[in-house]
């Protein structure tokens, strides 16, 4: 090991962890603080990189497709439940919220509170396949961006998206379409046998 490389767990050792199903060439950093693996499940081919924060604890789960990567520095905090599809990505410092606090006043906050004094806002997030999210963006919960979304850097998603269309600002705003390339792409996975 190198002196300031923590290195990554690979699926044999995540499996051993109590990981709910691992696929093949996975890569989880060392450094990376991880609760409730036993609701985690992750697909082949895929890395998620160091200081990422994953969540998936009490009813909450972690569906990670194959192909995937998380860049460092992200959170997912799954609680209500978060799939990440195929050749999906985060790019660095990405948040995913499937819950969240009313901050309207009429209600107390965080989670040492009772429950019945706050208003949890709570909702499956699904990150479709292709669909890729640019660094330091936050997604909220009940958010669907469906296949082929491109959210650029330091955006805010409240609401789903359109597929194969790109969003931008706080909060996200469709500013184009793109294009459905790597649709194309992907057969050259399945075409070298590598899926």
């Amino acid at each position: 090991m190198e002196r300031f490389n923590p290195g990554y767990y690979n699926e044999q050792q995540l499996s051993e962890a109590g990981l709910q199903s691992v696929g093949k060439n996975v890569l989880v950093a060392k450094n990376c603080t991880i609760v409730g693996l036993e609701n985690m499940s992750i697909g082949d081919n895929v890395r998620i990189d160091g200081f990422t924060t994953l969540i998936a604890a009490g009813e909450g789960y972690l569906h990670i497709g194959s192909y995937v990567h998380i860049g460092g520095y992200s959170a997912i905090f799954a609680g209500a439940g978060v799939t990440m599809d195929d050749f999906s990505g985060l790019s660095q410092g990405v948040k995913i919220y499937s819950k969240s606090d009313d901050y309207s006043g009429a209600f107390m906050t965080n989670p040492t509170v009772p429950a019945h004094l706050t208003n949890v806002q709570s909702g499956a997030v699904v990150i479709g396949r292709h669909a890729i999210v640019g660094s330091q963006s936050i997604i909220m919960p009940s958010v669907s961006l469906n296949e082929g979304t491109a959210v650029g850097a330091n955006s805010l998603v409240m609401k789903s998206t359109e597929e194969w269309s790109i969003y931008f600002g706080s909060p996200a705003k469709k500013i184009k379409n793109r294009k459905r390339n790597p649709l194309l792409l992907e057969q050259q996975i399945y075409q070298a046998g590598l899926a």
